[in-house]
């Protein structure tokens, strides 16, 4: 059997996955707050009682975490999970249930399920964006799922597209996560809000300061004119970063993940409307199709278990 966890910053979710067919065969969660060696202690724990529960022996654990997740098994830097920056998560866990256990960033590892078990079948050049409180990124490009030397390839969330943008969280100035993420969406309804320009969105949420994403998606469902508008000017934001990685990377298809994809069929063909716009000499090249994720939350566990798998 196989283990995939994914670490976010709130909790850890782990799947017990089937070593032949990769099925979810049960699942567990735990929480992601405190230091290091009390998350590890947590999974550990969790790895045992999936094991303990299918009387099945575990071969080997797969780590999903958001940041950057080095080869080494070590967090070098994660914005949403403080404690483990520069911690060998990896290298603890592996001590800690004598079983083999692989690191890696939360979106590759979402793309590389994406691309055996979901949207991305069928298709040796894919791009997976995740759109929640920031922007993940993974890839695939002839097949094979790109990690780069360190591990940390597909951290496009945090390429400038406007040098003289609002300062990120990040201390970055103007990067695309600022634009384009689900944390954008809910800026630009209480921007409106606070204009006049989406009335509905305050009255669902009460005051123009606690518009959030939500509210743009809901009045969007409802047919209503101020969230369109704001709708397709989020969308053209994110096919503005997602047009620089086609023409960087020649991919065939964006997957869509994250928690945006919640909107459903309008967050892919709003994306798909503005990317066919800006790819250079898209004409002259063969259609790129914007599809939304299949996978759902699993996509980061599944990932990692297969990360796991492949270790085996």
């Amino acid at each position: 059997m196989i283990v995939g966890i994914d670490v976010g910053g709130t909790n850890a979710r782990a799947l017990l996955l089937d070593t032949v067919d990769h099925q979810i065969l049960d699942r567990r969660q735990v929480s992601s707050s405190g230091t290091g060696p009390e998350l590890v202690s947590a999974l550990a724990e969790m790895v045992e009682l999936l094991a303990t529960d299918s009387s099945r022996s575990v071969d080997a654990i797969g780590l999903a975490v958001a940041g950057l997740a080095h080869r080494s098994g070590v967090v070098r830097f994660s914005p949403n999970l403080p404690d483990l920056v520069e911690f060998p998560i990896g290298p603890e866990l592996e001590a800690l249930v004598g079983r083999p256990v692989v690191l890696g960033n939360d979106a590759t590892a979402g793309a590389l399920a994406e691309h055996r078990m979901g949207a991305g079948r069928g298709t040796d050049n894919f791009g997976f964006v995740t759109l929640g409180t920031g922007i993940g990124t993974g890839f695939v490009l002839d097949g094979q799922l790109v990690r780069g030397a360190s591990g940390f390839a597909g951290e496009s969330g945090h390429m400038v597209v406007n040098l003289e943008g609002p300062v990120h969280v990040t201390g970055r100035q103007g990067p695309w996560e600022y634009f384009g993420s689900g944390s954008a969406l809910g800026r630009m309804g209480r921007q409106a809000a606070a204009t006049g320009d989406f009335s509905a969105g305050e009255a669902m949420a009460g005051s123009v300061e606690a518009v959030t994403g939500q509210h743009v998606s809901d009045a969007l469902a409802d047919g209503d004119g101020d969230a369109v508008r704001i709708f397709d000017e989020f969308c053209h934001l994110v096919g503005l970063g997602v047009a620089n990685l086609v023409m960087i990377l020649d991919l065939e298809r964006i997957v869509v993940g994250g928690g945006l994809v919640r909107i459903g069929e309008p967050l892919s063909s709003g994306i798909q409307a503005h990317l066919d716009k800006m790819v250079v000499g898209s004409v002259h090249r063969p259609p790129v199709e914007v599809v939304l994720a299949e996978l759902g939350a699993d996509a980061g566990g599944l990932g990692a278990g297969l990360m796991a798998a492949d270790l085996l």
